[in-house]
């Protein structure tokens, strides 16, 4: 029995493989049973550094030898440093850390839920497009029909409005209000960026009902858009953002980050987690987010704005191919036109370059930072003759 059946046998088939068996990973290739690729989506924005980036190994392995886990009832040296570093790249003044993205946006709906802790201030409002997680909360906040259809009822008090539509802002917002759940940058939904009118709206209905916002910057944080978090490229009254995919350089952690009037919300015992700020997580992302703020960001933004000139290139070249390119820095979507989306993904495939396909006919990038503009050479060769 090969690699391929035991997972048949032995898993919930929830994911839809591909047919690879990967040995290693250095940079921004794969090395596989079927040779060498270039990953376009990185680990779905988790491998912000590649792979086998030494700096985070070293971190790993120095903390390995000295504990890889304590129970959150222990002060870690290593935890407060990360945490300090992730607060101070980010704005923020208060922090809980998790594991997941889904879990920390289960922890930023009970933080809303407990700040106005009222009987009527209940109602959440998210984005349809948007994508924040699969377990109950998060779900709710999910719109997406093949995500919920099954597992209803979801959260009560949950509204799900167009992306970037003043009027349904307006229409729905109220004073029992409690928080609005936003990508600044969706990423499931196809790249598409929140208009500056309509978050100066958001920013006003807030002063006027009192609502929180949320930002859910977990797949576009971590430096991907050329700055460290997407909402850095507006300006918005946000009081929590959560975060997490790029942060832990490919270790499992995530963050709940809030205002400082938000910390007397939770008490000792109302929230909580086992591995959430593992240490040797924690380490790895403290190397990561050094690797992140010296170089890998500031790399985001100049070959992330080469890669999209260089789309819209082909755009003009091929205008009934390519109907739109979207996104920031090295968090681009590619809208596919009179082609089969599925065989230009195939096609890529045959030429040894990985891509992510959403929202049906969207190729998504995401890339590890390092990407060079030589390795984004080699993409943009790919994918031309794949529109072919």
């Amino acid at each position: 029995m090969n690699l391929t059946e035991k997972e048949k046998k032995h898993f919930f088939q929830t994911y839809k493989r591909l047919p690879l068996i990967v040995e290693k990973g250095e940079g921004v290739f794969l090395y596989t049973d079927k040779g060498k690729f270039l990953d376009m989506f990185g680990g779905l924005a988790v491998n912000v550094l590649g792979y086998n980036n030494a700096k985070v190994n070293d971190a790993i392995i120095a903390q390995i030898h000295k504990y890889n886990h304590l129970s959150n009832n222990f002060y870690q040296e290593t935890q407060i440093d990360f945490a300090e570093k992730l607060l101070r790249l980010s704005g923020f003044d208060r922090i809980f850390l998790s594991s997941t993205g889904t879990e920390a946006i289960e922890g930023a709906i009970k933080l809303a839920r407990k700040y106005f802790n009222s009987h009527t201030k209940t109602e959440l409002i998210s984005f349809k497009g948007g994508f924040h997680g699969r377990t109950y909360g998060s779900l709710s906040l999910t719109t997406k029909e093949k995500y919920r259809k099954g597992f209803e009822p979801l959260l009560p008090n949950v509204h799900h409005l167009l992306y970037n539509s003043v009027d349904d802002l307006k229409r729905t917002v109220n004073e029992n209000t409690a928080a609005v759940f936003l990508e600044f940058i969706q990423g499931e939904g196809g790249i598409y960026t929140a208009d500056c009118v309509f978050v100066d709206t958001l920013n006003e209905l807030k002063a006027k009902y009192g609502f929180l916002i949320v930002a859910d910057c977990i797949q576009c944080g971590a430096g991907r858009t050329g700055k460290f978090l997407s909402i850095q490229h507006y300006k918005a009254d946000v009081d929590i953002c959560v975060t997490a995919k790029g942060i832990g350089g490919g270790l499992p952690v995530s963050a709940v980050m809030a205002k400082e009037y938000l910390n007397d919300c939770f008490h000792a015992g109302e929230h909580g987690t086992t591995f959430g700020g593992n240490p040797v997580a924690c380490a790895a992302g403290i190397a990561t987010l050094d690797e992140i703020e010296s170089h890998a960001m500031k790399n985001a933004e100049i070959v992330g704005k080469y890669l999209k000139d260089e789309i819209l290139n082909l755009q003009k070249k091929y205008p009934n191919k390519i109907k739109e390119v979207r996104g920031m820095g090295l968090m681009l979507g590619v809208e596919l036109g009179e082609v089969i989306p599925e065989k230009v993904v195939e096609n890529l495939f045959e030429r040894k370059v990985l891509v992510n396909l959403t929202n049906n006919n969207c190729v998504r990038l995401l890339p590890p930072l390092i990407l060079s503009q030589e390795e984004a050479d080699i993409f943009l060769k790919a994918f031309e003759e794949s529109l072919s």
